[in-house]
């Protein structure tokens, strides 16, 4: 589908294009409240009023599409994939658009709406393992036994180019006068992909803007790779903000990650609790765990001198 190499700015406005409108256009805005507790404007992007109530539509429905155009999938090639749940949906969602058979691993732990919700979309879901990470080996074993292709989290640049395109928007938006160009834009981290996508068209549309990915503290794999430069897996991922928890870093994310991510750091679920509670109370919206990180950064880390940028990147709770 997109003949430039993924990531580039124009292959970003490329997919922009093609992505179904109802994961497009979310709503963006300074927030006056949330701008007053920080000292500087808040723009807040809203990434949970579409079909699966998060960000992750934007990234599949680009990856899918393409591995479509390529015939890699088909009426008789499934899509496979692990998923902690708002991946699932997204790759669920644009396989049923597809005519595509959709199959899922989940956790035996998943979030049980979240495994409804992909079932509902049409997806065949397998419940295994104790984590994400363990659903992830099995994806594979399944892909080595029975065919299909495995679509990794973070590992194909086309989600990422696909993730980027809210960050785009911005930047639109920014360009008329509608909203002010960021000087920091915080984002939560799971396997990188939105980090990835979002540093990558930052980079060019608003270069002075740092790029500071955020991770609960209690799986923070993401982080310790890229400050090792080297992928690092930890032991466990025992946070409850299960779309950011994963104990094993995906080595094509983390040498994506290098000039495109300015900074990581970590915060305790106390605050994410508190952020993810404090978002919910201000915008009036339903806020999962995972998208409380991005506000949960800017209040933990320093101060930024300039408009800051919080992603609402799901509602799944």
């Amino acid at each position: 589908m997109i003949a430039i190499p993924e990531l580039q700015p124009a292959a970003i406005r490329i997919a922009h294009g093609t992505i179904d409108p109802a994961f497009t256009a979310s709503p963006q805005y300074v927030h006056e409240g949330l701008s007053a507790r920080l000292g500087v404007p808040v723009i807040v992007k809203v990434e949970t009023v579409n079909p699966i109530r998060s960000f992750k539509g934007r990234g599949t429905w680009v990856a899918l599409s393409a591995l479509a155009a390529e015939n890699r999938i088909g009426s008789d090639r499934p899509i496979v994939c692990a998923s902690a749940g708002n991946f699932g949906q997204g790759v669920a969602y644009a396989a049923r658009a597809l005519a595509v058979p959709a199959v899922v691993f989940a956790s035996l732990h998943a979030n049980r709406a979240k495994i409804g919700r992909m079932r509902a979309l049409g997806a065949e879901v397998v419940e295994v393992g104790e984590d994400f990470d363990q659903a992830r080996v099995a994806s594979e074993a399944f892909v080595a036994q029975h065919g299909g292709e495995l679509l990794v989290d973070g590992d194909d640049p086309r989600i990422s180019t696909g993730a980027a395109t809210l960050a785009l928007e911005v930047t639109d938006a920014a360009e008329t006068r509608a909203l002010p160009y960021p000087a920091v834009v915080s984002v939560p981290v799971g396997n990188g992909a939105l980090i990835n996508g979002v540093g990558s068209w930052l980079r060019v549309a608003a270069p002075g803007c740092r790029v500071v990915g955020i991770q609960a503290s209690a799986a923070p794999a993401m982080t310790l790779s890229w400050r090792a430069s080297r992928p690092i897996d930890t032991d466990s991922a025992a946070t409850y903000a299960d779309g950011i928890a994963s104990r094993v870093a995906i080595p094509r994310a983390v040498e994506l990650m290098a000039g495109r991510v300015d900074d990581m750091l970590l915060v305790t679920d106390e605050e994410l609790r508190a952020a993810q509670a404090e978002l919910t109370m201000e915008l009036g919206i339903t806020v999962e765990g995972a998208a409380g990180a991005s506000w949960a950064g800017l209040l933990a880390g320093p101060r930024p001198d300039g408009p800051a940028l919080v992603i609402v990147t799901g509602s799944n709770v």
